[in-house]
């Protein structure tokens, strides 16, 4: 695929870009939502099946040796309850022996936990009861039955501290696994995102140079999948737009050559035309009243032929990029007396504002002028008003007329070439000499804009540059 020079603009965003920075991350996330969320399900399941069944073990065991224990103790007389007792305590059990009345003999007297009250009518009953509990800080798993044959009750404390030992262990484990899994996912999903989205970040890439004119840009065709379709679709419409610009530009190429010739073949049997008529109308107050009026309108014609072929002429050559600009400090203010003064206008034009000093092209800024002072001269007639001023680093001139105004359906169309608005603001021009004005004020680095009011007249405002602009080459 083509690629751009790096630079300053390359380097950073550009407007209109289409990132796939937002998709890729919103893919990562959940890519790895979906593997922490199974991966914590799984273990949490894990966890709780080891957990279950370690301590269902636990109480299965210690219940069936709690029963052995119980039927021991029936044949234990009760001077020989303490040394029953304490046996427990040397294979690491505790025992406590309630006997009828309230007689309690425990395997160790320094620890005697609490009996729970549920755990104790549970025995009451003749049921083998458990209960778990904390001891002095650690798990136990209390079991408790009735002695068969008496009503002394026999309470076993088995410790589960191993058990809650490798408990805490598996769930440090399965911690750790988890988070392994979310870094894991993290790299996998960022590493699939970015071969999955590669496609769309070099698609968005190849959009923005068409759109920046680089019509030769196309994406490489990979496998023959989705992405693969979808390139060879891109380049086939980047083809198909590569050819129509071209017979576009082919044609507009044409088209001006055909104007540039067309005025160029006509100005030479002009020139004689006009010669042969202002001749013509010199001797019209010689003529007969009946040929005066033929002769008068044949040489007005003449001259708007004359001034069309100039302005054709003007205009190719600002399309052929042949016109030349010559800086110097400018006198905005005197350029526009001097115009209205040549031109006559001193009862239609007045001037106002402060005072304006271009570095610009002289003839150019008086060329402007005189369309833009002309056009709303011979729309309006009357209270045109020329008021310069400055904006910042640009001048600005503004042309206002009290005329009828611009319907608001062809502001946007003023500017363009051979077009005009309707009967109101419609005259002998040529509807080139807006186009011409825009067309110089470019050249200059500025622009022309318009505001219309319908009962108020028209505001054209022409910017300038107070200086040479950087990026305007000289000839």
């Amino acid at each position: 695929m083509a690629r751009e020079p790096n630079g300053p603009r390359g380097r950073r965003g550009r407007r209109g870009r289409i990132w796939p920075g937002g998709l890729r991350r919103r893919l990562v996330v959940a890519f790895v939502l979906v593997a922490t969320v199974s991966a914590g399900a799984l273990a949490v399941a894990s966890y709780l099946l080891v957990r279950d069944a370690r301590l269902g073990g636990s109480l299965a065991a210690s219940a069936a040796e709690a029963r052995e224990d119980l039927n021991l103790a029936a044949t234990i007389t009760d001077q020989a309850a303490g040394d029953f007792v304490r046996a427990y305590e040397q294979r690491g059990t505790h025992a406590v022996l309630i006997f009828p009345g309230g007689r309690t003999v425990a395997s160790d007297a320094q620890v005697n936990p609490p009996i729970p009250a549920v755990l104790q009518g549970l025995v009451r009953q003749g049921q083998l009861g458990y209960q778990r509990m904390d001891v002095a800080g650690q798990p136990y798993l209390v079991v408790a039955g009735r002695v068969p044959g008496s009503n002394a009750q026999l309470y076993l404390f088995f410790s589960e501290q191993s058990i809650e030992r490798n408990l805490a262990q598996l769930r440090n484990t399965l911690a750790v696994a988890w988070l392994g899994v979310l870094l894991a996912a993290a790299l996998v999903g960022r590493v699939l995102a970015r071969r999955t989205l590669g496609p769309v970040a070099r698609a968005s890439e190849a959009a923005r140079l068409i759109a920046g004119g680089r019509l030769d840009t196309r994406l490489p065709v990979g496998a023959a999948d989705e992405f693969g379709a979808w390139a060879a679709a891109f380049n086939e419409m980047a083809d198909a737009l590569e050819a129509k610009i071209a017979a576009l530009s082919a044609a507009q190429a044409r088209e001006l050559r055909f104007t540039a010739n067309v005025a160029h073949e006509l100005r030479t049997p002009l020139t004689a035309l006009v010669a042969e008529a202002s001749l013509l109308g010199s001797q019209v107050s010689h003529l007969p009243d009946s040929a005066r009026r033929p002769v008068e309108l044949m040489v007005a014609d003449v001259r708007r032929l004359r001034t069309l072929v100039d302005e054709l002429m003007e205009i190719s050559r600002l399309d052929a990029g042949s016109e030349p600009v010559l800086r110097r400090q400018v006198d905005v203010r005197s350029v526009v007396a001097a115009l209205i003064s040549a031109r006559g206008w001193q009862d239609q034009v007045a001037v106002d504002g402060g005072p304006l000093t271009l570095t610009t092209d002289p003839r150019r800024i008086e060329r402007i002028l005189a369309n833009l002072v002309g056009n709303a001269v011979e729309h309006s007639g009357r209270d045109v008003t020329v008021r310069t001023g400055t904006d910042g680093a640009h001048g600005r001139i503004d042309v206002a007329d009290g005329g009828p105004g611009i319907p608001p359906e062809h502001l946007p169309h003023v500017f363009e070439r051979f077009y005009k608005a309707d009967s109101a603001r419609t005259g002998v021009g040529s509807g080139l000499g807006l186009a011409i004005a825009l067309e110089n004020a470019r050249l200059l680095g500025g622009n022309i804009s318009v505001s219309s009011d319908v009962a108020g007249g028209s505001v054209f405002r022409l910017t300038l540059p107070l200086g040479p602009p950087a990026d305007v080459s000289e000839p």
